[in-house]
C-alpha cells in the first residue's frame, strides 16, 4: 500500500473541495493499494474520501485476496446476484453524501458513469482525476526505481534466452514459447505485453503480429519485451542479426544506434521531452529515413508499460530526476529492414540509467 501517495492525493482533493475519488482502473487501484486484479466484466474500485477511510470493493470471489494484501482499511464485495453500486452506494453514505466526486474520465466507462449519477444525483462529478495520479507516478521513488531495475534485468534475461533460441528455422511463435516457458520456469508470473518476435521484413512492422515466419541467414530479428515483477514492468527491444547482415542493413542499425546513444546521453533534470525526441528524430531525420521513424522517442513505465509522459516533439515538460521512460527510437521500411533499439531509463541527478543491460552493439548470431 502506498499511503504517501494516498496522502498526497488528499491533499489534492483539500485544494480542489473534493469529498471523495473513484479510482476505477486495475494499474493504478494496485498503485495506491498494493493489490493487483483483473477483475474482468466484475467492478472493482478504491475509494478515497477527504473525511473517513478509504476502502476497497471487489467481487466477493477477491475479498479475502485483497483482505491479505497489502491493503490495511477496508474491504467490501459484492456477490454476482447482487447490484454492485447499490452496494458501493451504501458504503459511501454511512460518512455522509458527497458533494463532488473525482473520477478517471480517460478509464471510466459511461455506464459505470451513470450508475455513480443515478446514486448521486446531486454530486457534481465533473473533476477528472487522471491528471493528478499520472503525475503522482510521475516521479518514482527509490523503492519504485529497484524494482524496476528487478524488473529490467528480468527482461535482460529474456533476451539471452531468446537469442540462444534464433536459428535456421526457428519460427518466430516458437522462439517466443520458448522465452516465457523458461521465464515462468524462474518465477516470472507474466509478460508486461506480448512479446514480440519479428524476422526479416516483418520487423518493418513497429508492433507486427509473430507467427509462422522462420529465420533465415541475413535477416534481422527484432525482439520487444518485457516482464512484471512485483508489480513493476520492464520493456525493451534488441534487433540483432543471423549470421552476416547486407551493408545496406548495417547501415540502418547504425543510424538507429546513434539516435538512441544520443538521446539517451542527452537525458538530464532541465531538458525537455520533446527535447529528447527531436535529438533522436534529427539523427534519423538528416540520415534520409525520417519518414521511416513513424511513433514517438518514448513513453513513461512503472506499474504500467506505457504510462505519462509521452516522448514526443513538441512536448514541453521539463524532465525531471526520478522519471522514467523508454528511450525506442526505430526505422522501418515496408518489404526491407526494421530496426528499433530500447531501453527504459530513471532520470539521476546528471544523467540517467538504464533498466536494461543488454549490449546495443549489432550482435551477430549463428
Amino acid at each position: 500500500m502506498n499511503q504517501q501517495k494516498i496522502n498526497e492525493l488528499k491533499q489534492w482533493m483539500k485544494e480542489e473541495k473534493i469529498d471523495l475519488t473513484y479510482i476505477s482502473d486495475p494499474h493504478h487501484i494496485a498503485y495506491f493499494s498494493g493489490y493487483e486484479s483483473d477483475p474482468h466484466e466484475r467492478v472493482l474500485a478504491l475509494f478515497i474520501s477527504l473525511e473517513s477511510e478509504p476502502f476497497l470493493f471487489t467481487p466477493a470471489l477477491e475479498v479475502e485476496d485483497a483482505q491479505n494484501s497489502m491493503w490495511d482499511y477496508p474491504v467490501y464485495g459484492y456477490m454476482d446476484g447482487e447490484n454492485p453500486w447499490e452496494k458501493i452506494a451504501q458504503h459511501i453514505k454511512k460518512n455522509g453524501l458527497p458533494k463532488r466526486i473525482a473520477t478517471e474520465k480517460e478509464y471510466l466507462s459511461i455506464a459505470r458513469f451513470e450508475a455513480l449519477r443515478f446514486y448521486f444525483p446531486a454530486a457534481d462529478i465533473s473533476t477528472n482525476a487522471t491528471p493528478i495520479v499520472e503525475k503522482l507516478q510521475l516521479i518514482k521513488t527509490e523503492a519504485e526505481i529497484n524494482l524496476l531495475l528487478e524488473a529490467g534485468n528480468w527482461a535482460d534475461v529474456a533476451f539471452e534466452i531468446g537469442f540462444q533460441a534464433v536459428a535456421e528455422g526457428a519460427a518466430e511463435q516458437e522462439i517466443i514459447a520458448e522465452i516465457e516457458y523458461q521465464l515462468k520456469r524462474k518465477g516470472v508470473r507474466s509478460m508486461s505485453f506480448d512479446t514480440l518476435v519479428l524476422t526479416g521484413k516483418n520487423a518493418a512492422s513497429p508492433h507486427g503480429t509473430p507467427g509462422a515466419a522462420t529465420v533465415t541467414s541475413g535477416d534481422l530479428v527484432l525482439f520487444d519485451l518485457g516482464v512484471v515483477w512485483k508489480g513493476y514492468c520492464s520493456d525493451a527491444t534488441r534487433t540483432v542479426a543471423y549470421q552476416e547482415p547486407t551493408a545496406f542493413q548495417k547501415e540502418i542499425y547504425a543510424i538507429v544506434l546513434e539516435a538512441q546513444l544520443a538521446a539517451t546521453a542527452a537525458v538530464k533534470p532541465g531538458i525537455t521531452a520533446g527535447e529528447l525526441d527531436q535529438i533522436a528524430r534529427s539523427i534519423i531525420e538528416e540520415a534520409g529515413y525520417g519518414e521511416y521513424f513513424n511513433h514517438r522517442l518514448g513513453h513513461g513505465i512503472g506499474t504500467t508499460v506505457h504510462e505519462f509522459p509521452s516522448l514526443i516533439t513538441g512536448n514541453d515538460l521539463v524532465i525531471e530526476q526520478g522519471m522514467c521512460f523508454s528511450m525506442e527510437p526505430g526505422i522501418y521500411i515496408p518489404g526491407k529492414v526494421g530496426v528499433r533499439i530500447e531501453d527504459c531509463v530513471h532520470v539521476t541527478a546528471n544523467g540517467c540509467e538504464a533498466f536494461t543491460k543488454t549490449p546495443k552493439e549489432l550482435q551477430i548470431l549463428g
